[in-house]
Protein backbone atom coordinates (compact mmCIF):
# COMPACT_ATOMS: atom_id res chain seq x y z
CA UNK A 1 0.00 0.00 0.00
CA UNK A 2 1.12 3.69 -0.81
CA UNK A 3 0.64 6.01 2.12
CA UNK A 4 1.00 9.71 2.86
CA UNK A 5 2.82 11.20 6.08
CA UNK A 6 2.86 14.62 7.55
CA UNK A 7 5.02 14.75 10.12
CA UNK A 8 4.96 17.93 12.31
CA UNK A 9 8.21 18.40 14.69
CA UNK A 10 8.47 21.32 16.93
CA UNK A 11 10.62 22.22 19.79
CA UNK A 12 9.71 21.08 23.23
CA UNK A 13 7.73 23.24 25.58
CA UNK A 14 10.99 23.44 28.22
CA UNK A 15 13.24 24.20 25.14
CA UNK A 16 13.87 27.95 24.53
CA UNK A 17 12.35 29.13 21.18
CA UNK A 18 14.77 31.97 20.10
CA UNK A 19 13.50 31.96 16.08
CA UNK A 20 9.87 32.18 17.61
CA UNK A 21 10.63 35.02 19.75
CA UNK A 22 12.54 37.23 17.39
CA UNK A 23 9.19 36.32 15.16
CA UNK A 24 6.86 37.59 17.31
CA UNK A 25 8.91 40.47 18.25
CA UNK A 26 8.82 41.27 14.56
CA UNK A 27 5.05 40.85 14.25
CA UNK A 28 4.51 42.74 16.90
CA UNK A 29 6.63 45.89 15.60
CA UNK A 30 4.39 45.58 12.35
CA UNK A 31 1.19 46.23 13.96
CA UNK A 32 0.33 42.60 14.86
CA UNK A 33 -0.45 43.19 18.11
CA UNK A 34 -2.78 40.02 18.66
CA UNK A 35 0.05 37.87 18.21
CA UNK A 36 0.95 36.44 21.87
CA UNK A 37 2.79 33.80 21.18
CA UNK A 38 4.80 31.69 19.01
CA UNK A 39 7.05 28.41 18.08
CA UNK A 40 8.48 27.73 15.09
CA UNK A 41 8.69 24.03 13.32
CA UNK A 42 9.14 22.29 10.11
CA UNK A 43 6.97 19.95 8.30
CA UNK A 44 7.56 17.08 6.75
CA UNK A 45 5.38 15.43 3.63
CA UNK A 46 6.30 11.23 2.65
CA UNK A 47 5.36 9.38 0.44
CA UNK A 48 6.06 5.27 1.04
CA UNK A 49 4.82 2.14 0.34
CA UNK A 50 4.65 -0.49 3.46
CA UNK A 51 1.75 -3.44 3.90
CA UNK A 52 -0.14 -1.92 5.94
CA UNK A 53 -0.77 0.90 7.95
CA UNK A 54 0.86 -0.74 11.14
CA UNK A 55 4.06 -0.84 9.39
CA UNK A 56 3.83 2.40 7.81
CA UNK A 57 3.37 4.00 11.47
CA UNK A 58 6.38 1.93 12.58
CA UNK A 59 8.66 2.82 9.11
CA UNK A 60 7.76 7.12 10.22
CA UNK A 61 8.88 6.26 14.13
CA UNK A 62 11.82 4.73 12.76
CA UNK A 63 12.75 7.63 10.16
CA UNK A 64 11.92 10.18 12.55
CA UNK A 65 13.60 8.80 15.30
CA UNK A 66 16.71 8.60 13.59
CA UNK A 67 16.75 11.54 11.21
CA UNK A 68 13.93 13.81 10.79
CA UNK A 69 14.22 15.21 14.66
CA UNK A 70 16.29 15.51 17.30
CA UNK A 71 14.65 13.73 20.45
CA UNK A 72 16.70 15.84 22.83
CA UNK A 73 14.71 18.83 21.67
CA UNK A 74 12.32 18.33 19.78
CA UNK A 75 8.94 16.05 19.84
CA UNK A 76 6.86 15.01 16.39
CA UNK A 77 3.51 14.33 15.70
CA UNK A 78 2.18 12.71 11.80
CA UNK A 79 -0.52 12.13 10.07
CA UNK A 80 -1.18 9.22 7.71
CA UNK A 81 -3.49 8.62 4.58
CA UNK A 82 -3.42 5.52 1.77
CA UNK A 83 -3.15 7.09 -1.40
CA UNK A 84 -4.77 5.88 -4.43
Amino acid sequence: MRFKAVIHTSLKKSVLDPQGQTTLHALGSMGFKEAKSLRIGKAFELALEAEDREKAESCIHAMCDKLLHNPVIEEYTFELQPLA
